[in-house]
C-alpha cells in the first residue's frame, strides 16, 4: 500500500467519503457490501467490465488475474446481473498475487471458500450461477460505470479504491493528495472534540469550540481548518 492509501486506511471510508463530499464529487459505490475479509482495504483501481452474450453464443470464463498488479483493488462492473464474474479459485489466485480485494457490482459464488480464505470481497451478494455463457469480458483497464441506476459512478483504471465494512469509495486520480490532506485535518479536528466531550464538554459546545459544523459548509477551495 502507498503512503498516500495508508493514509486514507487510517481513518475509514466514511471520512473519505465526507473530504469527498467537501470537494463537490459523490463517488461511493452504493448496492455493495462486505462479504467476506476484515479492516480497511486501500489499492488503484484494476477494472473489468462484462456484457451479455446471446442465447446459445458460447463464452468461457474470463482470464485477466494474471495481468493484475499485486495491490491492486479489482472493480468488475457486472451490471448487477444474476450470474457471478468471482469465486474461490479466483480468490485464491488473488492472495498468492497479493492482489488487495475485489469488488463486484453483481454477484460473487463460493462465499463459503472465499471467507475461509479471508479475502476481502465486496459485492451485491452471493449467488451460485455461473456467468460462463452469460456474460463475457468485455474490457480491461477502461473506465466502467457501476452502481445503482440513480446513482452510478465511473471508476477508472488508477483510481483509488478505498472500502471497508460500512462500503466501497472511490477516490479519482486526480483528487488523492486532496483529499489525504482533507481527511488529515478533519480527523484531527474530530480527535479535538472527542477529547472535549471525554472531559466532561458538551458535544455542541465542543463541536462550535472546533469550528465542526463550519467544515461541513466549506468547499476544499478554502478547506477545513
Amino acid at each position: 500500500m502507498s503512503a498516500l492509501g495508508a493514509a486514507l486506511a487510517a481513518h475509514g471510508t466514511a471520512a473519505v467519503s465526507d473530504a469527498l463530499d467537501l470537494a463537490g464529487v459523490s463517488s461511493t459505490l452504493w448496492g455493495v457490501r462486505r462479504l467476506s475479509g476484515t479492516g480497511m482495504v486501500v489499492g488503484p483501481a484494476f477494472t473489468v467490465r462484462f456484457a451479455p452474450v446471446a442465447d446459445g453464443v458460447r463464452a468461457p470464463a474470463a482470464d485477466f488475474i494474471d495481468d493484475v498488479p499485486p495491490g491492486s483493488v479489482v472493480v468488475i462492473a457486472n451490471e448487477g446481473r444474476h450470474c457471478t464474474v468471482w469465486g474461490d479459485i479466483l480468490a485464491e489466485v488473488a492472495l498468492a498475487r497479493r492482489l488487495a480485494g475485489t469488488v463486484v457490482d453483481g454477484y460473487c459464488r463460493d462465499i463459503d471458500g472465499i471467507r475461509e480464505l479471508g479475502y476481502p470481497m465486496w459485492a451485491r451478494g452471493a449467488f451460485m450461477r455461473s456467468g460462463k455463457n452469460r456474460v463475457r469480458m468485455a474490457a480491461a483497464q477502461e473506465p466502467v460505470t457501476v452502481g445503482a441506476a440513480d446513482d452510478r459512478i465511473t471508476v477508472r483504471p488508477g483510481d483509488l479504491v478505498a472500502a471497508d465494512g460500512s462500503g466501497v469509495v472511490v477516490v479519482p486520480r486526480g483528487l488523492v493528495d486532496e483529499v489525504v490532506e482533507t481527511v488529515t485535518r478533519v480527523a484531527a479536528m474530530e480527535r479535538l472534540v472527542l477529547a472535549d466531550v471525554r472531559a466532561g464538554t458538551p458535544l455542541r459546545e465542543a463541536r462550535a469550540n472546533h469550528g465542526y459544523n463550519e467544515v461541513a459548509r466549506r468547499s476544499t477551495a478554502g478547506g477545513p481548518s
